[in-house]
């Protein structure tokens, strides 16, 4: 059930019905629109909200579903259940029109087989289109509307001397208005009209007395008169009687049609009950269209877990603005029942809480819903809301009255499958008692296990919620520079009213801010300060984050393109050498000819001199030209080998820590460098030698003599076996490794000192602080970084977590210097 009755118009499900009635095509559409309703059937849910998602897809892929003539001729057919009566020809036009829609309809789905749309196919199952009705349609119809002549014998002899008269009267009628035209009794432009149905000739008023015959009009101004000739009246007389037999026996012909459909009544009135279903469910789907709304995966039982939902009206209105929505990411589940959201006045609280309370109710209505597809929402056989004012004059109830009269109902009926939705809840009296008493309904609530969404301003309720299983805290968040709302809902921390931010803004003055904080106390005050740090701190971060991730995707660019850069000048040099080759064959081949053809020239010529001097020039110029082309050869391969180095130069001149990530990329790209389990390393700066025992991510398991501890790969270098044997042997084996963690062990202070170094030097000194305490498997540690504004320490912080050998860090005993040192456990 739902409460209030007014629920719908409370969240804005009124508005919603009317834009649902205003895409019907039809009053039976718009009938279902109206009849529509809040349900808890997990099954039915589903094959409403199915059918609707299978029509959205007809929608967006198909144009060829039959969309004319959605008639509603059901109160014309219950009124042929009784004898004697019959179908007007107009209803029967509508009929043929609505009934070839509802075929062509169970065509199209035929057609596109129950595979495609099963649950729509489904629905079309007991829909039954009788081919006799038809045809029976269609032998009394023409496509035009009228009844046919063949119809029956008898109308057709009645219309054929129904036409054998009229010619006669027509042919009689235009040779006596030409008499009359040719004695001057009238215009000569002018032709036969009709008067009361009879035709009738346009008389000058002074000639009336001419002509014998019926005065059936005259003209405004008197001066025409529109006479039936005597000899015509019997004539028109004659077709009088025949028209009133041609509507006699059309009637006949009804109520025969009539007698002939009424055994089927029922399962016509069931196929329009189906078309009107198909008009609801179109509108329905066009709706869904226009705001952008999905099937989400729905659930049996009670749930929520939302990912970019919108609230419909919201979305429409920006969006005809051009305005930005923001959507609303929101769960509850067994552990997180209850949501407790606070945030600053005109933060988007109620919106959120009408956002639930709508989407909710239309899903469960049978609707699509604006959110991601991937979204789950669960089944609620009872949503409550408490929002707006209630008070009454009539019924004597203050606001605060009415808002206790639904607490009082929301505490009688609630259960495990009820959603709450309250706005500002416990507000309306005095605040620390209505704090109080808003305390203890809040707790009934989540003792009965019922689930809620609450907004509020009371500290006691955030506290509350903070320390107790099964509420959740969640906050509108707002930006304290600009001082506006984001309307971006945040779960897991209470919200900040920020009343002295915006009061300081509005400005209202100085002395009174002071003067109410020093009335209020520093508690809140404080208490809403550390709240808006920790907002700050965590958009700073959160944006950190986001700037690391892009720089991260554009270093993973630089290093694929540097990469394929170098396999290029190493395929380029390949191909280079292999042409050398070939050149260097054809080279010797060459040379050897030119030095035997220089043999034979000396020998041939007995060694003259001038002779022997002409072929060493010769062949010194061969060699010198064989020279220059090595060397420009060299050159080019040379030139685009050192391309990369010369760009890895300046990137290392310009962002050294990005041509580190490079290089390091670069190397990773040699899998002849890739350490492995089993592989002899050695720690960076140090001659101790070890092996890997085991690889977890980027966290290497190094066993150095009898020390085994864990490193990440920048510390490690990659050797040879020989390198580690010779290693061994000039420490000694194991022993001097025992022997320098000894000392270092020895050495090591567990605690250390960080206050007034900047973030990231502070950050560098405890990264390389916890990096030897693992060295030398020191469990208990200090970090010192003082109080301030805790950035250092949320910084700090931040790392640790992302530490796998860090246990436990904590806030130190207060006695001992509390959040000022943070106390770090390793596990080993």
């Amino acid at each position: 059930m739902i409460y209030p009755k007014n629920f719908g118009k409370k969240v804005g499900f009124d508005k919603i019905r009317e834009m649902i009635i205003e895409r019907c095509l039809s009053e039976l559409g718009r009938q279902k629109a109206e009849q529509m309703s809040f349900l808890n059937s997990f099954d039915r849910i589903n094959t409403l909200v199915s059918q609707t998602d299978e029509f959205l897809k007809i929608l967006q892929n198909s144009e060829s579903f039959p969309a004319d003539y959605f008639l509603d001729v059901m109160p014309f057919l219950k009124k042929i259940r009784v004898e004697g009566t019959y179908l007007e020809v107009t209803e029967l036009v509508n009929l043929r029109r609505s009934l070839e829609t509802i075929r062509a309809i169970l065509n199209f789905f035929k057609k596109t087989g129950k595979d495609e749309f099963p649950f729509m196919t489904d629905l079309c199952r007991d829909v039954k289109v009788y081919p006799y009705i038809f045809d029976s349609i269609n032998s009394i119809l023409t496509r035009q509307g009228r009844i046919r002549d063949k119809a029956s014998a008898e109308l057709l002899n009645i219309r054929k001397n129904l036409a054998d008269k009229q010619n006669a009267v027509s042919k009689r009628m235009n040779a006596i208005l030409k008499k009359v035209q040719s004695e001057g009794w009238a215009e000569r432009d002018i032709s036969l009209a009709i008067r009361n149905g009879r035709t009738v000739i346009p008389v000058n008023a002074n000639y009336k007395r001419k002509i014998q015959g019926l005065i059936h009009d005259e003209s405004a101004t008197g001066k025409t008169a529109y006479i039936e000739p005597a000899e015509i009246v019997e004539m028109n007389n004659e077709i009088k009687e025949l028209e009133y037999a041609e509507k006699r026996e059309i009637i006949k012909i009804l109520i025969r049609f009539s007698d002939s459909i009424r055994p089927y009544l029922d399962d016509l009135l069931y196929s329009y009950n189906f078309l009107g279903i198909i008009d609801f469910i179109r509108a329905k789907a066009l709706l869904a269209q226009k705001i952008n709304a999905v099937k989400p995966e729905i659930q049996p039982e009670s749930c929520l877990d939302w990912k970019n939902a919108n609230h419909p009206l919201l979305y429409l209105a920006n969006q005809k603005e051009k305005k930005k929505i923001v959507p609303l990411d929101i769960y509850l589940n067994e552990n997180t029942r209850i949501l407790l959201i606070s945030g600053p006045n005109a933060g988007g609280k109620s919106v959120c809480l009408q956002t639930v309370g709508l989407l909710q109710y239309m899903i469960q209505c049978g609707m699509l819903v604006p959110l991601m597809e991937n979204s789950r929402m669960g089944i609620f056989n009872n949503i409550y809301i408490d929002i707006g004012d209630e008070q009454s004059i009539e019924n004597d109830l203050s606001t605060y009255s009415s808002h206790l009269l639904n607490m009082k109902f929301f505490i009688r009926n609630a259960d495990q499958n009820t959603l709450i939705l309250i706005d500002e809840f416990g507000t309306g009296t005095e605040p620390v008692l209505g704090g109080a008493i808003a305390e203890s309904i809040l707790r009934e609530l989540n003792e009965k296990g019922t689930f809620g969404v609450l907004t509020t301003h009371y500290t006691n309720l955030k506290h509350y919620a903070s320390s107790i299983d099964g509420i959740e805290n969640g906050a509108m968040l707002f930006d304290s520079h600009r001082m506006e709302p984001l309307f971006k809902l945040e779960i897991g921390k209470p919200g900040s009213s920020f009343a002295f931010e915006i009061a300081r803004k509005i400005g209202l003055p100085e002395e009174i801010l002071k003067e109410a904080t020093g009335k209020v106390g520093e508690g809140p005050v404080n208490f809403d300060k550390h709240l808006k740090d920790i907002a700050r701190d965590k958009r700073y971060w959160e944006n950190k984050r986001s700037h690391i991730k892009k720089s991260e995707k554009k270093l993973e660019e630089l290093i694929e393109r540097y990469i394929k850069e170098l396999n290029d000048i190493k395929k380029f040099r390949n191909e280079i050498i292999g042409k050398a080759n070939e050149e260097a064959k054809e080279l010797m081949a060459e040379a050897n000819k030119k030095i035997e053809n220089t043999i034979r020239i000396i020998k041939e010529t007995n060694a003259e001199k001038e002779r022997t001097r002409e072929a060493r020039r010769r062949l010194e110029t061969y060699k010198e030209k064989i020279d220059k082309n090595q060397l420009l050869k060299e050159e080019k391969t040379n030139g685009a080998i050192s391309r990369l180095e010369k760009k890895d130069q300046q990137l290392r001149r310009t962002k050294p820590h990005l041509s580190e990530k490079v290089m390091r990329g670069l190397r990773s790209s040699k899998t002849e460098t890739d350490i492995h389990v089993g592989d002899k390393v050695k720690m960076v700066g140090q001659e101790t030698v070890g092996e890997v025992m085991d690889i977890n991510n980027d966290s290497y398991l190094v066993s150095f003599g009898n020390i085994i501890t864990i490193l990440p790969e920048k510390k490690l270098i990659k050797i040879g076996n020989e390198e580690y044997h010779r290693a061994l042997k000039a420490t000694g084996q194991s022993r001097a490794a025992t022997w320098d963690i000894g000392e270092r062990r020895l050495n090591f202070v567990s605690e250390i000192d960080v206050r007034g170094k900047r973030a990231e030097k502070a950050l560098q000194t405890v990264m390389e602080f916890i990096d030897e305490a693992i060295v030398v498997a020191a469990r208990d540690l200090r970090i010192l970084h003082g109080k301030g504004d805790g950035v250092l320490r949320q910084i700090i912080r931040d790392y640790l977590k992302t530490v796998d050998l860090v246990k436990t860090f904590r806030d130190e005993h207060i006695e001992r210097g509390g959040a000022g040192i943070t106390v770090v456990e390793l596990e080993f």
